[in-house]
C-alpha cells in the first residue's frame, strides 16, 4: 500500500512520485489550501491538497485528526522561509495527487501530542492511543534498538539464547511468587518465575557453557516508579569464568549499548566500590556518584558525650552516629529544615539534628544549633573538622540504629542534591564488590541471603564459612548507574556441599531443602562447572537511557502501582464453572466490623 514511511521522505526523493499511509497528525486548512501532517512510526511529513486535485482536495475537507490515510503524491520542495529543521522530512512536501481514507477516527481522548500533559490513568486506559505519540514511538524504538545491540553482542561473544519454563514450582527468592492452579494437578500450584536462576544454572550443568535470554520475570511485591509486577530482564550465564572476566565482559557490552543506542561513550574500565565503603560514605549500596555530598563518620567522636541521643547508638554495637554536611546550607529556612525531618521519618529517623555554620572563626558563638549546649567544644571542633564545614555550610546528624541512619541520610543525601542543584550531569557507572555474604533478620533471629542462597562466598571451606557467617563476604557484584542499580549477579555455589552447607545457615532444614532444591543439588553432583553470571532490569534500564520518570513509560502495556491494566480491566473475576474445574473455591471477603 505504501512505497515509503512518512518520516523516510527527504530531499534524495525530490521529483518523485510516493505512496504513504499513517494517521492525521494535525490538519490546517489555510484558505484554499489544506495541510496535511501525515504521521506513522518514523515520523511525520506535510501533505499539500491543492483545490486542483478537486476530489482528494474534497476528501482532505472531511479528515480529522487520527483518520487513517493513504496518499499518492509528488515530492517538492517546501517554499523558502517555510523549512521545519527539527524533522528529517522537514525541507520537503508531498504534493497529495490522490487520497483515500482507510478509516475514520472518533474524537481521542487527549491529543496525540506530546506536549500535552496527560493524567496517567487515562493514558494507560487508552494505551493504544499513548503510544501513538511521538515521545512513547522513540521510547518503544530505543527499547527496540537497545535489546538488538544486547543480542548481537552476547551472540558474537558464543552465548546462546535459550528459553526457559514459565510454569515452575514455587521457590521464594525472597518476593512473592505468583501462583497458576494445576487443572490437571488439583491442589497443586505452578509458580511464575521470579527469575530463570535455577534453569540457567542447570543450563550450565548440561555443558551449554555462555546462555542469554531476554526474559519475562514475575513477582507479588509492593510497587513503585522503578518495579512492576511482570517485567523484562536480560539474563546471562557463563561457565569457567570468574568475576573478573565476567564483570570486563558486561562493562564491555553496556558501553558498546550507550554509544550504539545513546551516542555516549562510558568510562573505560568502570570504577569499583566495595560494599562497605559505599554503605559508609553514602549510606545506600547503589550511590549516585554524580552527587559530591557524602556521610562522615562520627560514631567513635560520641561515645562520651553526655548527649543521650548521640551516646545511645554511639556505644551500641548496632549502631551508627554520622554527619551530612550541605554546601551553602545554612540559607535553609526553619520550615525547609522540619521538611527534611518530616521527609526522614519515611526511613524510620525519630529526628534530624544540625548545625549552622555561620562564623568559625567566632567558635562556638559562630554556630547555630538547638544540640550546641549538649556537647563539649572539643566535640564540636572535631564534628567540623571532620565534615570540612566552612561558613555558610549547614551539617545535618543522624544518630540511631545503623541501618535507620544509613537509610534516612542515604535517601536525604540524594534529595539535598537534586533540590540543591548539586547532580552532576553526564553518566557515572560504578562497580559495588564485596557485599556480605548473610544478613541478620533480628526478629526472626537467623541468617538471611544479602543476594541469593545460590551465591557463593569467597570462603571456599564450608567449616570456615560456618564458624563465623557474619564476617563472610561473597562473590557477589551490582552495576549501578547514576544511583539505579541496573545489573546484580554472583560467581555461584558449584559444590553441593557449599550448597547444602549454605541451606543450612540459613536456617533450611535439610527435608526443605530436598523439598525445594532437591533437583539442584542432585544437578551439582553430577560434574557442576564453576560458573556465575549476572541479570540486567531491562526496563530500568531503558527507564535512564531514555530520561522517563517511570519504568511505566518504556512498558508497551504497564501495569499502574496497584497491579491493574486499566485497558484490559486485568486482574478480573472468573466464572464458576472455571473455579470448579480447578478445585478452587473463592472465600468471601470478611465484612468490617460494625463501628
Amino acid at each position: 500500500m505504501r512505497s515509503h514511511y512518512c518520516g523516510e521522505v527527504n530531499e534524495s526523493l525530490l521529483g518523485g512520485e510516493v505512496q504513504l499511509c499513517g494517521w492525521v497528525h494535525r490538519r490546517r486548512d489555510h484558505g484554499g489550501v489544506i495541510f496535511i501532517d501525515l504521521r506513522d512510526r518514523e515520523g511525520l511529513v506535510q501533505i499539500v491538497f491543492d483545490p486542483q486535485a478537486a476530489e482528494s482536495f474534497a476528501a482532505a475537507g472531511r479528515v480529522r485528526s487520527e483518520y487513517v490515510l493513504r496518499v499518492t503524491g509528488t515530492v517538492r520542495p517546501r517554499p523558502v522561509g517555510t523549512e521545519n529543521a527539527d524533522l528529517p522530512s522537514g525541507r520537503v512536501e508531498v504534493a497529495a495527487a490522490g487520497l483515500t481514507i482507510l478509516n475514520a477516527a472518533q474524537t481521542p481522548p487527549f491529543a496525540i501530542d506530546e506536549e500535552e500533559e496527560v493524567g496517567e490513568d487515562v493514558r494507560l486506559r487508552y494505551r493504544y492511543l499513548d503510544l501513538r505519540r511521538p515521545h512513547m514511538q522513540r521510547h518503544l524504538r530505543m527499547r527496540f534498538h537497545a535489546a538488538r545491540t544486547l543480542r548481537r553482542f552476547l551472540d558474537d561473544h558464543g552465548f546462546m539464547d535459550i528459553e526457559t519454563p514459565v510454569l515452575t514450582r514455587s521457590t521464594p527468592e525472597g518476593a512473592r511468587d505468583y501462583l497458576v492452579p494445576s487443572r490437571n494437578h488439583q491442589g497443586s500450584f505452578y509458580a511464575l518465575p521470579q527469575s530463570p536462576q535455577l534453569f540457567k544454572q542447570l543450563l550450565m550443568v548440561a555443558g551449554m557453557d555462555r546462555y542469554y535470554q531476554i526474559v519475562r520475570c514475575f513477582r507479588d511485591e509492593d510497587l513503585r516508579a522503578d518495579r512492576q509486577p511482570e517485567f523484562t530482564q536480560l539474563d546471562i550465564e557463563a561457565s569457567f569464568i570468574d568475576e573478573e572476566a565476567l564483570m570486563s565482559l558486561m562493562e564491555e557490552m553496556i558501553r558498546r549499548l550507550f554509544v550504539e543506542v545513546v551516542g555516549v561513550e562510558l568510562p573505560a574500565p568502570f570504577p569499583r566500590m566495595t560494599w562497605i565503603d559505599a554503605m559508609s560514605r553514602f549510606g545506600i549500596d547503589r550511590p549516585d556518584l554524580r552527587i559530591p555530598l557524602e556521610l562522615t563518620e562520627l560514631t567513635d567522636l560520641m561515645k562520651t558525650v553526655d548527649f543521650k541521643v548521640f551516646a545511645g547508638p554511639a556505644n551500641d554495637p548496632n549502631g551508627r552516629i554520622a554527619a551530612l554536611r550541605l554546601p551553602g546550607g545554612g540559607t535553609l529556612t526553619r520550615k525547609e529544615i522540619d521538611d527534611y525531618t518530616t521527609f526522614v521519618a519515611i526511613y524510620g529517623a525519630r529526628g534530624l539534628a544540625y548545625i549552622k555554620v555561620n562564623d568559625l572563626a567566632a567558635g562556638r558563638d559562630g554556630l547555630q544549633s538547638p544540640i550546641l549546649k549538649f556537647l563539649p567544644d572539643e566535640v564540636i571542633a572535631q564534628v567540623l573538622e571532620r565534615t570540612g564545614a566552612v561558613n555558610g555550610d549547614l551539617v545535618f546528624f543522624g544518630a540511631d540504629r545503623a541501618d535507620v541512619v544509613n537509610e534516612s541520610l542515604g535517601a536525604l543525601r540524594v534529595k539535598l542534591g537534586h533540590d540543591s542543584g548539586l547532580v552532576a550531569p553526564g553518566w557515572r557507572p560504578v562497580w559495588v564488590v564485596d557485599f556480605p555474604m548473610f544478613g541478620r533478620d533480628e526478629k526472626e533471629n537467623r541468617w538471611v541471603a544479602l543476594h541469593h542462597p545460590f551465591t557463593s562466598p569467597k570462603l571456599a571451606d564450608a567449616a570456615a564459612l560456618r564458624a563465623n557467617p557474619g564476617g563472610a563476604l561473597s562473590r557477589a557484584y551490582d552495576m549501578v548507574l547514576n544511583g539505579t542499580e541496573i545489573g546484580g549477579g554472583s560467581i555461584r555455589i558449584h559444590d553441593a556441599a557449599m550448597q547444602s552447607e549454605v541451606f543450612s545457615l540459613l536456617g533450611i532444614s535439610a527435608e526443605e531443602a530436598e523439598a525445594k532444591f532437591g533437583f539442584l543439588l542432585r544437578a551439582l553432583q553430577f560434574g557442576a562447572p564453576p560458573h556465575g553470571g549476572i541479570a540486567f532490569g531491562l526496563d530500568r534500564l531503558l527507564m535512564l537511557m531514555t530520561g522517563a520518570p517511570s519504568i511505566r513509560d518504556v512498558i508497551p502495556f504497564p501495569k499502574t502501582q496497584t497491579g491493574a491494566c486499566l485497558l484490559t480491566e486485568a486482574p478480573s473475576t472468573v466464572d464458576e464453572r472455571q473455579l470448579r474445574e480447578l478445585g478452587i473455591a473463592i472465600k468471601a471477603a470478611k465484612s468490617p466490623k460494625p463501628a
